[in-house]
């Protein structure tokens, strides 16, 4: 294909197009489908996440990229199928927003921030409803394939926006401790798989709530948290790598006097 001076977006589908061609395409591509582009897509999503986290301008420009190039991906196999294409999908959105911002598009007001997410989430009750005063489910249309930290806090705001929820943020506190014993109870009494599973569940799903009532996005905490520790045990190893040990020939106090060290240091280091 030679270079054009179509419009960027037009090259991107028509070199989709291309790729996908049943006898002068990739053979990779044409034997792609929803169902095995999916985890591409979400992969994609996490590699965008992931170059925000590290502030990689040009690492988001190329990751926005390769995002992209998946809903081009599925909009084209959508338009062999006959059902849509993308500037159906593109003309879908754009009316979306329209609609869902009247205080922008229309003469209707909004108060702040706090009003609008009030009042998307009833638009968006509404959609997927048709528009209809049919009684919905708060909890109705939450994907089930979101990651499960992000799927148990939107639950968590949905209930809450009902009333389904915690006077301040001290009982929500108070539950992680009384987890965290629950938990402790069954570990010290041996309980069993599903039962010891149950219970790390409850906890996880109660942090979380403590997470939204500190307004703390809980997905987003724990990478970073993985990767503060990721960061730090590899200080670990190369300390030990300096003193020609491995972690397998370290005692564990050995390992913890690095990695308090390697805490220190991050420390100083933030505070400069």
């Amino acid at each position: 294909m030679t270079q054009d001076s179509s419009p960027p977006i037009e090259r991107l589908t028509a070199v989709m197009a291309r790729l996908r061609h049943p006898t002068r395409g990739c053979p990779w591509d044409v034997e792609q489908t929803f169902a095995t582009i999916a985890p591409y897509t979400i992969e994609e999503a996490y590699e965008v996440a992931d170059a925000i986290e590290r502030r990689d301008m040009a690492g988001l420009k190329e990751e926005l990229g390769d995002l992209l190039f998946q809903v081009v991906f599925h909009a084209r196999m959508a338009e062999e199928a006959g059902l849509f294409d993308f500037d159906a999908v593109a003309a879908a959105l754009s009316e979306k927003m329209v609609r869902r911002h009247p205080h922008v598009f229309a003469d209707a007001e909004i108060a702040g921030s706090a009003a609008q997410t009030v009042a998307w989430e009833a638009h968006k009750a509404s959609e997927r409803h048709g528009g209809s005063d049919a009684p919905a489910g708060a909890l109705d249309g939450v994907p089930v394939g979101l990651p499960a930290l992000t799927r148990a806090q939107k639950i968590q705001g949905r209930a809450a926006r009902v009333g389904f929820d915690w006077p301040d943020a001290g009982p929500a506190l108070d539950k992680i401790v009384e987890e965290v014993d629950e938990l402790r109870a069954e570990i010290n009494t041996g309980g069993a798989p599903a039962r010891l599973e149950e219970e790390i569940g409850d906890l996880l799903f109660a942090c979380v709530n403590a997470a939204r009532w500190a307004k703390v996005d809980a997905e987003s905490a724990l990478r970073r948290a993985a990767a503060k520790f990721e960061r730090r045990f590899r200080r670990v190893e190369a300390a030990l790598a300096a003193r020609g040990k491995r972690p397998e020939d370290s005692t564990l106090a050995e390992m913890d006097a690095l990695w308090d060290e390697a805490k220190a240091r991050e420390r100083e280091y933030n505070h400069d």
